[in-house]
């Protein structure tokens, strides 16, 4: 009898980013550098071209990544010309996060800000066409508080 396995296996959890990427061994370096990622897993393509499938690990998220194939339908944002997915982070330094992805090759979209859902955030872009938002949570707003302020961001934009 084969012993029962966990429908999610460990350190997985419900929803897990799978991006494409066109040079994924760049993108892991870039990653490494940027957002302090561990590399733990990591499948060439068989035809020789980047790799097929690689596993990061960024604090207790897995993060899977495949190599652009576009004649199979992996297509990466710079082939898109953008995308319209943000990945999230939350960081216990969002201003210090930002800093460092940006040293390390991200184009800082917008620097971190106090914003009235509770959370210092700001966003980058990497150099494979991904949008990160990063955030340290500061408060908890009450709903009435999150709604006012929400009318006040309206106003500005």
């Amino acid at each position: 009898m084969s012993e029962k396995v966990p429908y999610m296996p460990p350190p997985f959890r419900s929803v897990t980013p799978h991006i494409v990427v066109k040079d994924s061994a760049a993108a892991i370096d870039f990653y490494k550098n940027a957002f302090g990622a561990t590399e733990r897993f990591r499948m060439p393509n068989p035809n020789g071209k980047g790799i097929m499938h690689a596993e990061i690990m960024i604090g207790d998220s897995v993060i899977m990544m495949t190599e652009e194939m576009v004649e199979r339908g992996c297509h990466s944002p710079i082939s898109l010309k953008g995308t319209p997915v943000s990945l999230m982070i939350y960081v216990e330094d969002a201003d210090g996060a930002y800093e460092q992805a940006v040293a390390a090759g991200a184009e800082g979209r917008m620097p971190p800000q106090d914003m009235f859902w509770g959370d210092r955030f700001g966003q980058v872009s990497d150099p494979f066409g991904h949008l990160w938002s990063i955030a340290t949570h500061l408060r908890d707003p009450s709903p009435a508080e999150i709604e006012a302020g929400a009318a006040a961001f309206g106003q500005g934009n």
